[in-house]
């Protein structure tokens, strides 16, 4: 978010605050770049294309999921996309590396972009801000263990414009390099753009036993040490039985 001082120093430069755009914790690039095509006063001087931006921002991986920083961002009136862009990707570097700097010596992670994909994994099944960090060391436990992650929101960026709104059975026998039902450790790249919140819960897991969670309907989780323990869990939530 723009400092105080830099509102400030805008305005007084005479260039003015004309414009606002949003960008959400836990959409896609492709999400990210659909909102920047819907600001006709901001200037497009790079094509709104993942291989275009990619070129721009010098990002060595293919895919650029997760390289860009959500938040609210200001231009003035004919401001440049490129600026924008530049301004997004520089920030994610800063609080990945932020992140990177503060990890638990424990953490099953070898670079920062392994960080970046597992954040990302932790925004998309975190929808309450107080379980970031509990979700984060129930992956960290599994990766160590060498357990497969199962965790459907990566399996729903793999279908990619497949998935049609629900996940069944078969999507998750359908093997797909981001299908983690089916491959082991994480995806290839990160599956969303993750937050500052859920970059730090990746770097420092809560400690704790369990190995399973399930969402109770209303945003929170119920976390298990064993299978049985979640099989129920998943009965009385998911299925409503008790």
């Amino acid at each position: 978010n723009m400092t105080y001082a830099e509102m400030l120093q805008m305005l007084t430069s005479g260039r003015g605050i004309d414009y606002a755009i949003r960008f959400i914790e836990g959409w896609t690039v492709q999400e990210a770049l659909a909102e920047f095509s819907k600001h006709d006063d901001l200037v497009k001087d790079v094509e709104l294309s993942l291989d275009s931006v990619r070129a721009l921002l010098n990002i060595e991986q293919s895919n650029i999921e997760g390289w860009l920083f959500p938040d609210t961002y200001y231009y003035s009136k004919n401001g440049l996309l490129s600026d924008l862009l530049k301004t997004m990707h520089q920030r994610m570097l800063v609080s990945l590396n932020d992140a990177w700097a503060q990890r638990a010596t424990d953490v099953y992670l070898e670079t920062p972009y392994e960080l970046l994909i597992l954040a990302s994994i932790i925004e998309k099944e975190s929808a309450l801000a107080s379980e970031r960090d509990v979700i984060s060391g129930v992956f960290h436990r599994r990766l160590q263990l060498g357990m497969r992650l199962q965790t459907d929101p990566t399996v729903i960026y793999g279908l990619g414009p497949d998935f049609d709104g629900d996940i069944r059975r078969r999507d998750l026998r359908t093997k797909t390099p981001y299908n983690t039902y089916v491959i082991k450790g994480l995806p290839p790249t990160p599956i969303a753009l993750p937050s500052q919140e859920s970059l730090i819960a990746a770097a420092k897991p809560a400690a704790g036993t369990a190995l399973y969670f399930v969402s109770r309907g209303d945003g929170s989780h119920v976390f298990s040490d064993t299978l049985e323990q979640h099989n129920r869990a998943v009965r009385k939530y998911q299925l409503g039985k008790n």
